[in-house]
């Protein structure tokens, strides 16, 4: 196929009412670029090496956002034309700028293929195929190592606000204080499972909340004394599922009686709470609170507390039970977690 037509052949892409050409970037200099990439990153987009097929941080990444050129910070991709090739590696069926790309045709492995750039940096991205899906029939095959990810909730953030119309249509997932919850239920691995399996749950990030000290590490907030407790923020879409379901898995997944403390792990880090948003959901999480006190006539221990500054977690805990599924059943087994779960609540699988 030309590659002249494969990139020409989605311009109907949003770039046309986002304005995305008036944004500016730069690319650092060699020594810049030694300096902040990692050497699998600078082999990758300075020496046009690839990564290792699904052993890479964004091939199953399902999350809502854009990824940008690692170098530069072009906007490349959407999470909206992300689709599972099966490969192991990012695939998209068509581009977010075609115009921050550039292609090339490339005779490595005695065959022609169609390499990927990014127009600015001149990163080395990956690779177009014609063995797409509709409406393009394209794949486009990039290196993780070569992109930053961006999540809907950090756009405004960052610079990239005018992609936030892209995700509003796709079944509201503009980020407002409307689609956001965030809850602290002791050990954050074992939180985001539940909530990743609800439909209408856009994203999970597990972190640190209600705390004083301003970005926490994990060490720090795990030995105690910054006041943060392991949390969960949650973005969820208001059309497919309410606060109040959303409250329901909060309280089925802990232990609300428990003090400063969740199953085997002991602390005010590890303690229950739900951090509110709005007035609504102070509302909506008293009243629930309050009906399991009258249905149990037990007195529940998890405040309900104004949600302050969200620290993401290291990447490493991001979906810890997929990535260490046996570490991570062997760990909930062993904190008794499920036991008493059932004990509390009854029989629910989880």
């Amino acid at each position: 196929m030309n590659s002249r037509f494969i990139l020409l052949a989605v311009t109907f892409s949003s770039s046309f009412f986002l304005g995305a050409q008036d944004m500016k970037f730069r690319k650092p200099n060699q020594h810049e670029l030694k300096k902040t990439l990692s050497p699998l990153q600078y082999k990758v987009t300075q020496e046009e090496a690839t990564e290792r097929a699904f052993d890479n941080e964004y091939w199953d990444n399902k999350k809502p956002g854009i990824y940008v050129d690692l170098v530069s910070g072009e906007p490349l991709f959407s999470s909206t034309h992300k689709y599972d090739s099966k490969t192991g590696w990012p695939s998209f069926f068509q581009p977010l700028e075609p115009e921050h790309l550039v292609s090339r045709d490339d005779y490595h492995f005695f065959t022609k293929r169609i390499e990927l750039r990014s127009k600015l940096a001149d990163s080395h991205l990956g690779h177009v195929f014609d063995d797409g899906p509709a409406p393009t029939g394209l794949r486009y095959c990039i290196n993780s190592a070569a992109l930053r990810f961006i999540p809907v909730e950090k756009l405004k953030e960052e610079g990239y606000e005018r992609y936030l119309p892209l995700f509003a249509e796709k079944g509201g997932q503009g980020m407002t204080e409307q689609t956001k919850a965030t809850f602290a239920g002791g050990c954050f691995w074992c939180m985001e499972k539940p909530f990743d399996e609800v439909d209408g749950v856009i994203s999970t990030s597990v972190g640190y909340t209600g705390g004083q000290k301003q970005a926490p590490t994990y060490k720090e907030v795990s030995a105690g004394g910054t006041g943060h407790a392991e949390a969960l923020e949650v973005m969820f879409d208001p059309s497919k599922i309410t606060y109040e379901k959303l409250l329901d898995v909060f309280w089925h997944n802990v232990d609300p009686v428990a003090k400063d403390r969740q199953f085997c792990d002991v602390g005010n880090q590890y303690r229950s709470e739900i951090f509110y948003h709005n007035a609504e959901q102070k509302k909506l999480a008293e009243a629930s609170r309050k009906a399991i006190e009258e249905a149990k006539n037990l007195k529940i221990a998890t405040p309900i507390s104004e949600a302050g500054e969200f620290y993401k977690a290291e990447e490493y805990h991001q979906e810890y039970y997929k990535k260490h599924p046996i570490l991570y059943r062997v760990y909930r087994f062993n904190c008794g977690r499920d036991k008493r779960l059932e004990e509390f609540w009854g029989s629910k699988e989880r």
